[in-house]
């Protein structure tokens, strides 16, 4: 039997702008406890100030491995362990540089199982926990353009999936949260873009516009997404994925279906890959 505490405390990445600035306030808002990780304490003042009993702030840049276990250590108990820190980027594949693929690779895959390796233990021991990895429906999907942030965010899904297989009987629970367009920084001075070439006008081309043109009129509202993701926080067998937002919904929706097609259309095909007889 797993035992939830009461408050829960929260260890959130980033949790000082965009949905994890939202995750804090819908925990607070619970009555939880907030271990906000960011790279600018600063950023957190006014939200401690105003929640001194709830709010702790430790400096964290997730890249650092060393500063990730002082985090860890400094926050004590970790009922729910959200890995939000991230960055969104945009150039085709060829004009996206190594560099920027391993830094993307870094922040939103390696950090966060680094992370979730520190909180495991404490949350074995008592047999009860919570791990929100903030992937996006990018994490399911890409386009031309985003393949690199759909990458990291991919690679994030397949390792928690295998997670949520391996914990789930220690009762540890792993919720992956896929967002679609939601009104954050993400599409704003925070968006990293790659050198353009020629060539790529009429495929990545159009990502790189859309995106910087849907700074501040994204449809989702991401107080409303904490709270649904506190809703099945509290649902008895919380389910692996979370879509949020009509458009990650039909997105994903669509992606399965084209998967499904071309089973269908190859399946004649793969099934007669067997070996036929006895091999010498």
């Amino acid at each position: 039997m797993s035992t939830v505490l009461s408050p829960r405390r929260w260890l959130i990445t980033g949790a000082s702008s965009g949905l994890g600035a939202a995750f804090a306030r819908a925990a607070l808002a619970a009555g939880d406890v907030v271990v906000a990780a960011v790279r600018r304490p600063q950023a957190m003042a006014t939200t401690a100030a105003e929640h001194p009993d709830q709010v702790e702030v430790v400096k964290l840049d997730v890249r650092d491995a060393v500063a990730c276990r002082h985090a860890v250590e400094a926050a004590g108990r970790v009922d729910v362990l959200v890995n939000n820190a991230g960055y969104g980027i945009v150039g085709a594949i060829e004009e996206t540089t190594e560099e920027e693929v391993r830094d993307a690779f870094e922040v939103m895959f390696h950090a966060p199982l680094r992370l979730t390796r520190l909180v495991l233990p404490q949350m074995r021991e008592r047999r009860s926990g919570t791990i929100i990895q903030v992937s996006s429906m990018g994490g399911l999907l890409s386009f031309a353009g985003v393949g690199a942030y759909c990458a990291a965010k991919g690679a994030l899904e397949q390792a928690s999936e295998a997670l949520a297989a391996e914990v789930g009987p220690l009762g540890i629970n792993v919720v992956i949260v896929e967002p679609g367009a939601f009104r954050t920084g993400f599409a704003g001075s925070a968006l990293r873009l790659s050198a353009p070439m020629p060539g790529y006008e009429d495929t990545a081309g159009p990502t790189r516009v859309a995106l910087t043109a849907s700074d501040g009129n994204q449809p989702g509202d991401p107080d409303k997404a904490a709270r649904a993701v506190l809703a099945v926080l509290d649902l008895p067998e919380p389910p692996l994925r979370l879509a949020l937002g009509e458009d990650a919904i039909s997105a994903i929706r669509a992606k399965l279906a084209a998967v499904a097609a071309d089973l269908d259309a190859t399946a004649h095909l793969g099934h007669h890959t067997a070996v036929v007889g006895k091999m010498d």
